[in-house]
């Protein structure tokens, strides 16, 4: 076991060398390379699909081929149909003032899980290479075979487009020795990991960049205005689809109190089996392990195979087992994720209780994954949707091939970001955006300095020199003006000269006092300030205004009052 180890070690060390050479060549790619070979291997992946689905069901015992077929094709087909159009290389957004560049990150460490092997594979290296990285895949133990001709058949058509052969690297002897040093090593750029809760930590705490996803554990609520034939029949074909091996499965049903009847009806019409406790029970001792974790030998089983492993009888043709649950926790098994067609039913009443019981079950095991709802009121859905603890909550639609983007218009992906709920560094759809690096070049658009020549600068041309600029004349003269017309206001006037007459006062700017200076005489006596506001008033009255050389003059009043001639100098 030893010799194994060390031998798993030293290839991933060879292999993240070897993709860190190859990406030099895979990150100077122009985006029509890139393209070509990406399409490339979507199709090769697309011709294989329903090969690799046979072999991933082989070798893994787990789900059904046909339903794996139709989740290579997915993975070969949608999810580059959604991607091919993404600019990954060069500028991807422009605006005037902001400049968007793409950078990829270098070698991805893509750690692929036994219950969707050959899809999650096509899955990572498309993104990994459509975002110009190269790949070093970690497969499953158990579905080492499948997943490594999967990796051949991309890399084989990537190589016919020009791919380097390293770009595209799977591990022929994994253990989790091995998978450490993948995650660990210096040249690593980031993770890609789909797995159980431990391999999810480890990479989170390996010290690199990682996208791991955690389990799910998805209740869907069936409210009383559901469509109830349509909400037990998307139900059925999501839990039961390969099987229930993708986490996005529905996993119990709670539903409103007033339509309950008619929805078990509909789920024994459609072909479910509810349980007697009797059953349910036996059910329950083979769902779970002695330490009331989940078994594995019922992961991707079919309802009659479990029932059979249970020792209860079912008829011929049930496409899942149903059981009445009293709660959520470690003492009621059916309530855990079970990865197969097996479901726990609960009765609530109202919205309120519906919701409270889908947060426990999201609570014990799930958090940030997924959740579902079938009703038509459309703001019970959005209520709904803020009270869950899920990034993706689909309405109306099997929660399996919504949370994808199957029958949704979420990011089409096989894996699938659980935010800080479910400790997760995102709640998206991991997509190839998520492995590029996006460096922004800032052109200034508040400036602290004006800028002498025009400001508008066109995008790419180098800024002009910023230098500081005098303010001109009419700034000082505007400055000093508001400043003194502000201190005047601040001196005490003296009171204006009754008047005898009831004629308004001139607007000559002066003022009469009754002394024996020269004022006696008649001699006006000059101002002490003068605005630009007065000069034009005397103006426009034709009227002087008499200062002396103690008089204080804005500049703009001088100018105009020398301009008009409004000025008598005594």
């Amino acid at each position: 076991m030893a010799d194994k180890d060390l031998k798993s070690i030293q290839q991933a060390r060879d292999a993240v060398e070897a993709a860190s050479l190859a990406f030099k060549a895979v990150s100077a790619f122009s985006q029509a390379q890139v393209d070509d070979i990406c399409q490339q291997m979507s199709l090769a992946a697309l011709g294989e699909s329903a090969r690799l689905g046979r072999m991933a069901h082989e070798e893994t015992g787990f789900g059904k081929p046909d339903d794996k077929r139709e989740k290579n094709r997915f993975a070969a087909e949608d999810v580059w149909a959604r991607f091919k159009g993404l600019r990954t290389v060069g500028i991807v957004n422009e605006t005037p003032s902001v400049v968007e560049i793409a950078s990829p990150r270098g070698v991805v460490a893509a750690i692929i899980p036994s219950t969707n092997p050959t899809s999650t594979a096509i899955f990572k290296i498309l993104i990994s290479i459509k975002s110009r990285n190269t790949v070093v895949l970690s497969p499953h133990p158990s579905a080492a075979n499948c997943i490594a001709e999967t990796a051949r058949i991309m890399r084989d058509a990537g190589v016919g487009a020009g791919l380097p052969p390293e770009a595209i690297i799977c591990l022929t002897d994994p253990t989790i020795d091995g998978t450490e040093e993948l995650m660990k090593n210096k040249q690593t750029a980031v993770i890609l990991a789909t797995g159980g809760t431990g391999l999810v930590r480890a990479a989170y705490s390996s010290g690199k960049p990682a996208f791991g996803v955690g389990p799910g554990n998805v209740p869907v609520f069936v409210e009383r205005s559901a469509d109830v034939e349509k909400a037990v029949a998307d139900i059925l074909t999501g839990t039961c689809f390969d099987n229930g091996t993708i986490c996005a499965s529905e996993q119990s049903v709670v539903v409103d109190r007033s339509v309950a009847g008619a929805v078990r009806e509909q789920f024994k019409a459609q072909g479910a089996c509810f349980l007697s406790p009797a059953e349910a029970d036996s059910v329950a001792k083979v769902l779970v392990s002695p330490q009331r974790s989940l078994n594995p030998n019922i992961v991707g089983k079919s309802a009659e195979f479990i029932a059979q492993l249970a020792g209860i009888s079912v008829p011929a043709g049930t496409r899942c087992l149903i059981a009445d649950c009293g709660g959520v926790g470690r003492d009621f098994p059916w309530s855990i994720e079970k990865l197969s067609p097996t479901l726990a039913f609960f009765e609530v009443g109202g919205v309120d209780e519906g919701a409270e019981l889908c947060q426990q079950i999201l609570h014990f095991g799930g958090m940030g994954h997924t959740a579902g709802m079938h009703s038509k009121d459309r703001a019970a859905a959005i209520r709904y949707g803020e009270l869950m603890p899920a990034a993706r909550v689909i309405i109306n639609s099997p929660t399996t091939h919504g949370a994808i983007g199957f029958t949704t218009d979420l990011p089409p992906s096989m894996t699938l970001g659980c935010g800080s709920w479910g400790g997760n560094v995102t709640s998206d759809n991991i997509s190839p955006i998520h492995l590029m690096d996006i460096k922004r070049v800032a052109f200034e658009t508040k400036p602290i300095n004006r800028v002498a020549a025009t400001h508008a600068q066109s995008v790419g041309t180098p800024p002009k020199t910023v230098t500081p600029r005098r303010p001109d004349r009419k700034e000082i003269e505007a400055i000093v003006d508001g400043f003194l017309s502000k201190k005047l206001l601040e001196v005490p006037q003296p009171e204006p000269v009754k008047q005898a007459s009831t004629t308004p006062p001139p607007t000559v700017i002066h003022e009469i006092n009754e002394s024996n200076s020269a004022q006696d005489r008649g001699i006006p006596k000059p101002v002490d300030f003068v605005s630009e506001d007065d000069v034009r008033r005397a103006v426009q009255n034709g009227e002087k205004i008499y200062i002396s050389k103690k008089t204080i003059l804005t500049p703009s009043a001088r100018d105009l009052g020398e301009e008009r001639e409004v000025f008598a100098r005594i």
